[in-house]
């Protein structure tokens, strides 16, 4: 399973490489966001070529928070941000100074390379959502909303039961609910 996943990652990456429709993704983005105005939103920065949320995180109506990688196999935390210089983080990433509260998200806009219609995700495979999105669900309800390119569909990710399933997946060509 885990050479499958390697070789659809490749995939699913090349083809985000060409990228999509920035604007409608961003369109499609602040419409679904729109009904969990007042709730924290955890986005992320992007890193390589992934979709942007940053245009549809500043239009929420809410506290924003992003992610802070811990430690290799370790649940993210994360830190308000309200537009303060980031610092740089493990993997490659940006996030807020240790100085920004830590506040629990409600809502998730999570980064991956593919997703598939059943609403399984491929990340870069160091299981950080999927530990985060399993505990953040022992306490209450969360919604993960992938963001993607229409271009990142894969016909068919092979889940493991560590796997976490998005709630809804976000692209240039529309919001998409997962058939489960």
């Amino acid at each position: 399973m885990i050479a499958d996943k390697a070789a659809l990652r490749a995939h699913a990456l090349a083809a985000r490489a060409a990228g999509g429709d920035a604007q409608a993704l961003t369109g499609h983005l602040i419409a679904v966001l729109a009904p969990h105005a007042g709730a924290v939103l955890a986005g992320y920065w992007p890193m390589r070529d992934e979709a942007d949320p940053r245009p549809a995180m500043a239009a929420h109506d809410g506290p924003v928070v992003l992610p802070v990688v811990m430690g290799k196999a370790r649940p993210l935390v994360f830190r308000r941000w309200q537009g303060d210089a980031l610092v740089p983080g493990a993997f490659g990433t940006a996030h807020p100074p240790e100085s920004a509260p830590v506040m629990q998200p409600q809502v998730l806009i999570v980064p991956l390379a593919g997703f598939d219609k059943r609403g399984n995700r491929l990340g870069y495979g160091g299981g950080f959502y999927d530990r985060t999105l399993e505990l953040l669900r022992k306490s209450g309800p969360v919604t993960a909303i992938g963001l993607a390119f229409a271009c990142q569909r894969l016909d068919l990710i092979p889940a493991e039961p560590t796997d976490q399933p998005l709630d809804l997946i976000v692209t240039d060509r529309g919001a998409l609910t997962p058939v489960r």
